[in-house]
């Protein structure tokens, strides 16, 4: 498409949606009518003859006293015009509204805050926005775990592993045949289910993880935490005791700014090398920071 045919539609386009805008913006608080007309006031009125003029038409349209079935349609929306024009505030943002439609965002934005905003219970808007953040977290990891998954198995490691691994199930032979193929996939789905712990930074999404379940927990978690914190305090900085390996692990790992993952990963004899050198202390740390770099620059 020529681009100034594209300009074209995109100008055609453009004037659709606003006029589509627009209109719901005129007609958010009493659908296609004016809310004055519908209790036959003006816009001028003061709120005692607004007040008139709905009594007078509810006696007239409730339906109650009309047996018409259109005459509960005319007072819904009367009634509702009330509601609107009965309240200052609400009448201010709808004679604005009436002077202002191309604001539409504004003036919507201003309607469900009025109609709505005090309605709605806090606690259920924080499940709601909880849940719906909750969602698109466990989709979002199972997507990139997933999306790892894939990525690992076109790796020569991965390969190499399943043929390793059907020769071990099938006795050290290999059939080749086309009809041996759904038993090949079937052992690499098998195979594919211990990637889990072999993908850093995309790992299986557990519930447990997940930021409403969190959200949960939180008091346990603040109270784990505080029992946690006092019962290191009255170890290590009242009664003065040596730590433990676990505490000086958690210490030193913490010192050298290893993620958790990272330190597991690391052989034994190399913590306990590390632990020993108490890197927790300022100086320790300082004076093997130095070393490594020493060391680096060797290499180089």
């Amino acid at each position: 498409m020529a681009p100034a045919a594209t300009i074209r539609l995109f100008a055609v386009m453009s004037v659709l949606m606003l006029f589509l805008l627009l209109s719901p913006s005129m007609a958010i608080y009493c659908d296609e009518d004016d809310c004055y007309d519908l209790l036959g006031v003006s816009q001028s009125a003061n709120s005692s003859e607004i007040k008139k003029a709905y009594y007078k038409l509810s006696l007239k349209y409730h339906p109650d006293k009309n047996p018409d079935p259109e005459s509960k349609k005319i007072f819904v929306k009367i009634a509702n015009a009330y509601e609107i024009l009965k309240d200052e505030a609400t009448r201010e943002q709808y004679d604005y509204a009436i002077a202002h439609p191309e604001e539409v965002f504004y003036n919507t934005a201003r309607y469900y805050q009025a109609y709505y905003g005090h309605k709605t219970d806090p606690r259920a808007v924080l499940v709601g926005l909880l849940l719906v953040l909750s969602g698109f977290q466990y989709l979002n990891q199972w997507t990139r775990y997933n999306q790892a998954v894939e990525m690992v198995k076109k790796t020569p490691a991965y390969k190499n592993r399943l043929r390793a691994l059907e020769l071990e199930r099938s006795g050290g032979t290999t059939n080749k045949k086309k009809t041996h193929k759904l038993t090949n996939k079937k052992m690499e789905e098998d195979f594919s289910k211990d990637l889990d712990l072999q993908i850093k930074g995309a790992e299986k999404p557990s519930i447990w993880g997940l930021l409403g379940v969190r959200f949960l927990l939180l008091p346990y978690t603040i109270g784990k935490l505080l029992l946690w914190s006092g019962c290191w305090f009255w170890r290590y900085k009242v009664k003065k005791a040596p730590y433990s390996w676990e505490d000086a692990s958690h210490l030193t790992q913490r010192s050298l700014g290893v993620p958790l993952d990272a330190w597991i990963n690391i052989d034994d004899s190399t913590k306990e090398d590390l632990v020993q050198r108490r890197l927790w202390e300022k100086s320790n740390l300082e004076s093997y920071l130095s070393e490594m770099r020493k060391e680096s620059k060797r290499r180089r």
